[in-house]
């Protein structure tokens, strides 16, 4: 048994390279037996899945790229890999649809799981970042129910216009940020780790792959060894990968194309 758990790909219709990437690193890995963990900003931005619809029709590219990726997906599904995805901060609108079409489960945003006999915590990881509080008040808006329900009533050339102006406000407010606002809270790290009874997390989302001992307080208030594991972005020519082979340690690995 192999699980693989991967994020931050941010998959985009002018970086073709790192959808090559990805579509090579599927083949290697596709096999029976293998789990496959999708754990949030797979796309550069997602904004509903009915742009499927338009495939070759849309000329940013965008519903092109989401019909390769979903056909891929699927055809690893039927090969007997198994798929799980997660929201992040990018494509929070994936809905059903798209799981569907790509053969996977679509799972809640943290998620507790049995990952080679550990209870581990599987998150994209934004929520973590609780000392950034411009973007934790634009997250409670993005995950609201009726706020997403007004973008997808939108057509879709506005809602294309909205992503692309939501990651430039973005990008212009990280460049004046200090560094550990936008990297977790440690705080909020072991509340959500002892909330959730566990002494492994495994994130993506700050772009810092990296592994981090740390110490949790256990049943009767005695330290107890922990561990979290941030996954890394990937580029143009590499990806990370968080692996775990039955019985072995995770490994945190960094990969060429």
């Amino acid at each position: 048994m192999t699980t693989l758990l991967i994020a931050d790909l941010h998959l985009h219709p002018e970086a073709p390279q790192i959808t090559q990437g990805f579509f090579d690193y599927l083949e290697r890995n596709t096999a029976e037996g293998t789990d496959l963990y999708l754990i949030g900003d797979i796309f550069d931005a997602w904004i509903g899945d009915d742009l499927m619809d338009l495939g070759a029709a849309d000329p940013s590219g965008h519903a092109a790229l989401a019909c390769q990726v979903a056909e891929r997906l699927k055809a690893a599904s039927d090969a007997g890999m198994r798929l799980f995805l997660m929201h992040g901060n990018r494509d929070f609108l994936l809905g059903e649809s798209f799981a569907q079409r790509a053969g996977a489960t679509l799972l809640d945003e943290p998620e507790r799981l049995d990952l080679g006999g550990e209870p581990t915590l599987v998150m994209h990881g934004d929520s973590l970042c609780t000392s950034d509080e411009a973007y934790m008040a634009f997250r409670a808006k993005a995950r609201d129910p009726q706020w997403q329900a007004g973008v997808l009533a939108m057509p879709i050339p506005e809602r294309l216009a909205l992503a692309s102006q939501l990651r430039q406000q973005s990008g212009e407010a990280n460049s004046t940020k200090a560094a550990d606002i936008m990297d977790v809270t440690p705080e909020e790290v072991v509340d959500v780790m002892q909330a959730h009874e566990v002494r492994r997390l495994i994130h993506g989302h700050t772009h810092r792959p990296a592994v981090h001992d740390l110490s949790l307080a256990g049943p009767q208030g005695d330290p107890v060894s922990a561990q979290r594991i941030v996954v890394g972005d990937w580029t143009r020519d590499q990806g990370w990968e968080v692996r775990i082979e039955d019985g072995e340690a995770p490994s945190l690995n960094r990969f060429s194309f």
